[in-house]
């Protein structure tokens, strides 16, 4: 077996249980047949995770890159907010398109986490998780194209992550693909509808407006 560095061994490893746990469920899979995917030893297994703890909070943080990856890769200027904000939003759905059965197992996780003593943090890490991708997303989205918000950053990023994680839930069910792209046009039309052309910041604003949690001056309704 080639050796390779212990992080890159982790991401492996990490890829292969996602694909056990798709396949055969969270509570199925084991370390040897995660091993056995990876095609590696179960010393090495060991090596990497010191717990299912660890494992499963690798594996969190990976399917959550794995969604949010092609996003940020599409939020890039197009010809206006709204145009690159559903761009953004396109690029994830056509994610869950292709991997179902991924964005499925996101929420055995949750449920599985959620009812295992001594598990749950992962559950509530999972969420928090969700939420900072927003707040990274849409960060990315005010260099690139400067507005001011009417709620904070934060709130946003939270109302974001709950309405794609509800969103995904109701598709995986129903499969109804119209009815889930009118939708997220309607989320686009709603946090395009919370924002406005940013202005230059004074001088003494300037650190103010930097600031993660400062969502622009108050706008008139």
């Amino acid at each position: 077996m080639a050796r390779m560095p212990s992080a890159e061994r982790r991401r492996q490893l990490t890829e292969a249980a996602i694909r056990v746990m798709a396949r055969d469920g969270v509570a199925r899979a084991t370390t040897r047949s995660i091993c056995a995917e990876a095609g590696v030893s179960l010393s090495v297994f060991h090596y990497c995770f010191e717990s299912k703890q660890a494992l499963l909070e690798s594996v969190i943080a990976a399917i959550t890159e794995h969604g949010i990856a092609v996003a940020r890769e599409a939020i890039r200027p197009r010809a206006t907010l709204r145009e690159t904000i559903r761009a953004g939003f396109q690029a994830y759905w056509d994610h869950v398109a292709a991997n179902p059965g991924e964005h499925m197992l996101t929420y055995e996780l949750t449920q599985y986490a959620l009812r295992r003593p001594g598990f749950e943090h992962l559950a509530r890490r999972q969420y928090e998780l969700y939420s900072d991708t927003y707040t990274e997303l849409i960060e990315q989205l005010r260099r690139l194209m400067p507005f001011e918000l009417r709620v904070p950053v934060h709130v946003l990023a939270r109302y974001l992550a709950a309405m794609t994680d509800g969103l995904t839930l109701n598709h995986l069910v129903l499969g109804d693909a119209a009815v889930s792209a009118a939708i997220l046009d309607m989320i686009t039309d709603h946090v395009a509808g919370l924002t406005e052309t940013a202005h230059r910041p004074a001088d003494g604003d300037a650190d103010r407006a930097h600031s993660p949690e400062y969502a622009g001056p108050p706008l008139s309704v």
